[in-house]
């Protein structure tokens, strides 16, 4: 299980063609809400953007708050090389990852 603090993540659709920058306290529990759509009105379901491609922790969650602020104001192509340097295939990281959580 994953320590409590804070995550910025991004999601992606099918094709990467939308990126989707959010911020959590429980990962787990955001990703699951994405990928049921349980909020069929937000950005994310409209876009279909329910691949996690990239995520990090942080010790609290005003910490990644900040951080997810300054990411929103980077460059697509910024965010692009940020999910290549640690997903180049662009993987959905939930596959690999939730067993971790």
């Amino acid at each position: 299980m994953l320590q409590k603090g804070g995550y910025v993540y991004i999601l992606t659709n099918k094709k990467n063609t939308v990126l989707y920058i959010g911020v959590t306290s429980d990962l787990y529990k955001r990703i699951t809400e994405h990928k049921e759509h349980k909020y069929p009105g937000s950005f994310s379901a409209r876009y279909n953007c329910d691949k996690l491609v990239y995520y990090i922790q942080y010790s609290s969650i005003a910490e990644a708050i900040i951080a997810e602020k300054k990411l929103k104001d980077r460059s697509r192509k910024y965010k692009e090389q940020l999910i290549n340097a640690s997903n180049p295939e662009w993987k959905d990281l939930w596959d690999d990852d939730v067993s971790k959580w």
